[in-house]
């Protein structure tokens, strides 16, 4: 053992500069990947498995990685950041009612693809039902890097928007029931079995999601930060914390991220433009190390026999199983048949059903490399389909939306933060600020009347604004005139418009 262990090279930091400098020409090399790809509408993710196929043992950079464990390791802790991104950036305006339809497809619409998707893959291309119903499981997953990425580009009606966007952030966690249950070793459970755990998974993410989305926006709101840098850094941390308690409580972990990512992103959070720009460029960064990851794990010799199947299994699924699972999800739901068009194109598939096709890679499911071949090639080929032609597809249904308008960013920041306080005063009947202007207050510069409460009404006062009995001031002053700001309201309160004048500028009187 000894010896063994002194022929072993120690990590030293000249392998860490090699790393360091070669991680960052891949991310400079994926950035210009973006710019390409906005002009040219070619998704960014297929330049990204580029990138790694290039440097992988087929490509120039003769990288040998055949690790399916580390990749699916680190794929779950990007898909992670890249759920918590798609959170942050979902308004509940428009998720809040497109929530049944999203379910709906989640579930209902889950099972009907992988039925059909197994069926096509057994009966055309003659694979047995294990692997076979894998397939279909791990394709059946719409890519929420994908959906977020393109969607965002494409001006399509809120309630479409929602729809997808929700669908993309629910339906990881039955599809990963589902792959785990049929690449373990033995029989396939019952299926009431599989919906059991699939609903509990499900309830127990989604309390816990929720749970800890509240109280982190709780806490972020009324506890102010020394920096505004270290809002950002919590916000993820915090939808990090709802992953993995999510998972340990043997709940759906993905879901949870998403939910608690959601209600903290419609939680008016201080700081909000910076922690969505923070948020953003690590989805981005996710995004990079997933799909270059990926395409070093794939041997593009090994393709070539795969390929036929692959397309004729993403045909059934992109022709066959996903117009029948919006048609059957959303019957109940009314909605017009070029939604229902749109949303059947618009499954888009990315590196989550490839993260996902390495499960039984890692469980040693018969072949699983077979199976992580043809998901590969279904998604390439099908995501380079299908992403460029969307935009294109919608305007032919005429369901974008090009005159609705950009959200515009608003930044807030606690008081304590600006060093500021927050004064509430009650005049009470009888006092002698009663009839004052608001600018007869004459408060020390620092300080102003930023609102009048009136008859259960609010409105910003203007400096002629005349002060009544029973109005409720909300005086916003800075720390260094609080004091001299509350001196003189209390004056003025005694003494009317002429405190100071009449000797009753203090402030100390009760």
């Amino acid at each position: 053992m000894r010896s063994t262990s002194r022929k072993e090279r120690p990590l030293t930091v000249d392998h860490l500069n090699q790393l360091l400098l070669v991680s960052a020409l891949v991310l400079l090399i994926a950035v210009a990947a973006v710019r390409i790809s906005s002009r040219s509408g070619l998704p960014s993710l297929l330049l990204y498995l580029g990138i790694g196929i290039a440097m992988g043992q087929d490509g120039i950079g003769n990288v040998s990685f055949s690790n399916a464990e580390l990749t699916q390791v680190i794929g779950y802790a990007a898909l992670v950041v890249i759920l918590a991104e798609g959170g942050l950036g979902t308004k509940w305006k428009e998720i809040r009612p497109a929530l049944p339809a999203a379910a709906a497809l989640s579930l209902v619409g889950v099972a009907v693809s992988v039925g059909v998707t197994a069926a096509g893959a057994h009966y055309l291309v003659g694979l047995e039902w294990r692997q076979s119903l894998i397939i279909g499981a791990v394709v059946s997953s719409t890519d929420a890097a994908a959906v977020f990425s393109v969607l965002r580009k494409v001006p399509l009606p809120s309630r479409v928007t929602g729809v997808l966007e929700a669908e993309s952030g629910f339906n990881d966690a039955p599809v990963v029931i589902l792959v785990v249950a049929f690449s373990t070793a033995g029989p396939v459970e019952h299926w009431y079995h599989l919906i059991g755990e699939i609903a509990l998974e499900l309830t127990i993410g989604a309390a816990i999601g929720l749970a800890v989305g509240w109280l982190g926006s709780y806490g972020l709101r009324h506890v102010a930060l020394p920096a505004s840098g270290l809002y950002p850094i919590a916000v993820m941390a915090i939808a990090t914390t709802a992953y993995a308690a999510g998972a340990l409580a043997h709940g759906s972990g993905f879901l949870a991220v998403y939910l608690a990512a959601m209600v903290m992103g419609n939680a008016k959070l201080p700081h909000w433009p910076a922690t969505r720009g923070f948020a953003e460029g690590l989805g981005w960064i996710a995004q990079i190390g997933m799909f270059v990851l990926l395409g070093l794990l794939v041997t593009p010799h090994e393709l070539a026999d795969d390929i036929v199947p692959a397309l004729v299994i993403g045909l059934v699924l992109t022709m066959v199983a996903r117009p029948l699972e919006v048609v059957l999800s959303l019957a109940p739901f009314r909605m017009p048949w070029q939604e229902k068009a749109l949303m059947s194109w618009a499954g888009l598939r990315g590196a989550v059903p490839i993260i996902l096709a390495t499960i039984p890679m890692v469980t040693g499911v018969a072949d699983s490399r077979r199976i992580f071949n043809i998901v590969f090639v279904l998604v390439v080929v099908y995501t380079l389909i299908q992403g460029p032609t969307l935009p294109w597809l919608a305007r032919k249904l005429r369901l974008g939306d090009s005159a609705e308008a950009a959200d515009l960013g608003i930044e807030s920041a606690p008081l304590e933060r600006l060093r500021g306080h927050l004064l509430s005063i009650a005049i009470p009947e009888g006092s002698r600020m009663h009839g004052v202007e608001v600018g007869e207050l004459r408060l020390p510069k620092g300080a102003a009347v930023t609102l009048v409460v009136r008859d259960a009404a609010s409105f910003v006062p203007a400096p002629t604004t005349v002060l009544r009995q029973g109005d409720e001031l909300l005086v916003v002053a800075t720390d260094p005139v609080r004091d001299a700001a509350e001196a003189r309201l209390r004056a003025v309160a005694h003494g009317g418009k002429l405190a100071g004048w009449l000797g009753t500028g203090g402030g100390t009187s009760r």
